[in-house]
Parts: C-alpha cells; sequence; structure tokens
C-alpha cells in the first residue's frame, strides 16, 4: 500500500478544496447564515439547496460514472474529497442513504433501465431515498420481518402490506428502498424480495415522529394494500431476483457498515476540532483534568488509524479481496470512535457541554451509532461467528 498522493490526486484535493472554499459560504449566505438540521423540514429542504449545488458543480458523486452524474474519479480521488469535504465543515449528506447504500447496490444488481432512471435522479437530489429495514419486531434481526409483497400478476404488479419504521428521514423522502416477504411460508433468510418503492402509491402513510434531540429525524411508514406497479420505475421495482433479495440486501448492508456510510474524513475532521478545542481552553487558562489531554490524543490517533485501515480496505477491494464479514469490524470501530471524541469533548467543556451546541449535538447522534446499521452486539457476533470462526452459541 503506498501511502503517497500522485500529482493527479493531490490536483483533485486542490479543486476541491477550491471549490468549498467558494461554494460553502455562498450556500451559506443564501440561507441567512444559519445551517439548519437537516433533520429537520425547512432544514431538509435547505440542504437539498446544497446537495444540488454539489451536482451542478460535479461533486455530489465523484467517483461514479460520468453518464450517471459523476466525475469517474477513482476510489482514492473519493477519499480524498471526502476529507477535503469534512474539514471543509460541509454539511452532512441528506441523501446519504441513497448515494452510499442504495447506490451500490443498483451498481451491482440493477438492470441498465433501472440504472439510468435511478442513479441520476438520486444524485440530483429529484429522487430521496429512504431505507426500509427496521420493523416493530425486526430490528438488528433483519430476517424476522414480516412485511409481505403479494404478486398479482392480473394488475402486474405487487401488493404491499407491513410496516417500517425508524426509517431516517422517511417523512422527507420520495422512494424507499427494502425487503418484503414475497414467498408466503418462507421463514428467515429465504423468500424475501428487496423493492424500490415510490411513497407516494395508494395505501402508503408515512407518519414522521421525534428523536432523542427532538429533530423529526425518524418516520413510520405503513403498507396497507398498497399497490406497486411493475411500470413504476424503468426496469420495474425488484432489485435482483424476486425471492433472492436477502443477497442483495446484505451487499447493502456491507455498505452501510464499512466504508461508504462513514469514511474517514469525518472523523479526522472531528479529531482535527477536538485538538483545537483543548489547544483553546488551555489557553483560556481553564483547569482541565490532565487525564483529558491523554483521551483527546487517543482519540487522534484512533481517527488517524481509522483512516489507514480505510487505506488498506481501498486497496484490498482493488485487488479483488472484499472486506464481507469484516465490514462488522470496521462498524463498530468508528460507531465507538464517534462516541470516544464527543465524550471528550463535552468533557473539556464542562458545564458549557449543557448548552445547545454542536458538540452536545454531535453527541447525541454519535450515541446512535452503536444501535443503527446492525447493533454492535450483532456486529461482534458476525464478526466471532464468520471472520474468527468461533462456535454459534
Amino acid at each position: 500500500m503506498d501511502l503517497t498522493w500522485s500529482e493527479s490526486e493531490e490536483a483533485f484535493r486542490a479543486e476541491a478544496r477550491a471549490w468549498l472554499a467558494q461554494a460553502l459560504p455562498a450556500w451559506r449566505d443564501r440561507h441567512g447564515g444559519r445551517p439548519l438540521s437537516g433533520d429537520t423540514a425547512e432544514g431538509f429542504a435547505q440542504h437539498l439547496d446544497w446537495e444540488r449545488t454539489l451536482f451542478d458543480a460535479g461533486w455530489a458523486v465523484v467517483s461514479w460514472p460520468v453518464e450517471h452524474g459523476g466525475r469517474g474519479a477513482s476510489r482514492w480521488e473519493w477519499l480524498v474529497f471526502e476529507e477535503e469535504y469534512h474539514a471543509a465543515g460541509a454539511p452532512p449528506r441528506v441523501t446519504q442513504n441513497g448515494i452510499f447504500l442504495l447506490a451500490p447496490t443498483v451498481f451491482a444488481f440493477g438492470t441498465p433501465e433501472q440504472q439510468a432512471h435511478v442513479l441520476r435522479r438520486m444524485a440530483r437530489g429529484d429522487d430521496r431515498w429512504c431505507q426500509g429495514w427496521s420493523e416493530p419486531d425486526a430490528g438488528s434481526d433483519l430476517a424476522s420481518l414480516t412485511s409481505r409483497a403479494r404478486r398479482d400478476d392480473e394488475r402486474g404488479g405487487w401488493v404491499l402490506e407491513g410496516r417500517k419504521t425508524w426509517t431516517t428521514r422517511g417523512a422527507f423522502c420520495t422512494h424507499l428502498f427494502g425487503l418484503f416477504r414475497s414467498e408466503p411460508g418462507s421463514e428467515r433468510h429465504r423468500g424475501l424480495t428487496y423493492l424500490m418503492v415510490p411513497l407516494g402509491l395508494d395505501g402508503v402513510t408515512v407518519r414522521g415522529f421525534g428523536r432523542l434531540d427532538g429533530d423529526e429525524g425518524f418516520a413510520e411508514v405503513t403498507f396497507d394494500g398498497a399497490f406497486l406497479p411493475d411500470d413504476s420505475l424503468p426496469g420495474g421495482p425488484v432489485l435482483g431476483e424476486v425471492g433472492a433479495g436477502w443477497s442483495v440486501a446484505m451487499a447493502t448492508t456491507s455498505s452501510e457498515r464499512g466504508l461508504t456510510l462513514r469514511s474517514p474524513g469525518r472523523f479526522t475532521a472531528t479529531a482535527a476540532r477536538l485538538v483545537d478545542l483543548y489547544r483553546q481552553r488551555r489557553d483560556e487558562g481553564r483547569d482541565l483534568d490532565p487525564g483529558l489531554r491523554d483521551r483527546v490524543t487517543q482519540g487522534w490517533m484512533e481517527a488517524e488509524a481509522y483512516r489507514l485501515q480505510t487505506l488498506q480496505t481501498v486497496t484490498d477491494d482493488a485487488e479483488g479481496r472484499p472486506a464481507g464479514a469484516a465490514s462488522s469490524f470496521v462498524k463498530i470501530w468508528w460507531s465507538e470512535l464517534d462516541v470516544a471524541l464527543h465524550e471528550t469533548a463535552l468533557d473539556i467543556l464542562g458545564p458549557d457541554a449543557e448548552l445547545d451546541g454542536p458538540w452536545s449535538k454531535g453527541w447525541q447522534f454519535a450515541l446512535s451509532g452503536p444501535i443503527y446499521a446492525g447493533t454492535n452486539e450483532i456486529q461482534r457476533n458476525i464478526a466471532a461467528e464468520r471472520v474468527l470462526g468461533l462456535p454459534r452459541r
């Protein structure tokens, strides 16, 4: 693994940095200099304006082929862009569930018609996708889901029944992707079909509800005999083969737990802000616990280690060694690192941390990391059984 960036990659970095330096202030000025949380209706619309700014400038999906709205950048250049993006303090991507989770699956399993229609509209923000995995009785144990899709050949489509919940930004999205049980009597991983569903169908009800931090970031989506026509999307709404949705979904969850959702630039930028915070409080003459310096150092080192591990992951992927179940290690790593970085910041701030600032807001979100994308307890089981080969209890 060569850790030296090439001249073209450095040029790519300079171009991205220069564009962010002029585009971000302009976006903030358009919105009164006060960006809102993307997990509120008003904030989501504000952030969607940013998503379209990215697309128009060719930075929305840099590693995608040009015909789908990208610029054909390498995975290495994508990492460079992510580093610059987070270092510049650019906002979280409100279209991330589509771009970072569904899109890799569409590239791998979608037909040319599906790819041509879904990807470019997703990149522009025309269609906003949410993930329909969790159900009231099927969270981390995804295989226990009960939402059903019944084939209706006479009308040419699927009849959907069931309920999805904890759907991130579902109240602000236009489409949902998820698994439905399509073979009556099937159990666990069998008889599931991966569907892409417009949320505007008759029989679909979307109800938003609040999170711990008060934002309206979650939704419950109910399917009450909703009819999903075969021509609802060019190429059809089924991703992969009917009844083989589990293997398709595993490709999505691998992206979620692994590289694409949590690029290292996010954590190295947070670690750099943590170092700055410590120095600022120290220079102000604050009485800081001596142990905080060690925790700041440890957090910074772990963020850098995660970055190096990601570079190794990209190298492995380029040489035909996909992460597979090992992505569970990665998910545990970034989610626990995120909590540790924010908890250290709150301890540095002391009583000031009670204010509604970016660190307290970030900490509240970080707490959900060990839970979403499959709880860390589940990830440890996967890693123990499928990576380390330990016996199932």
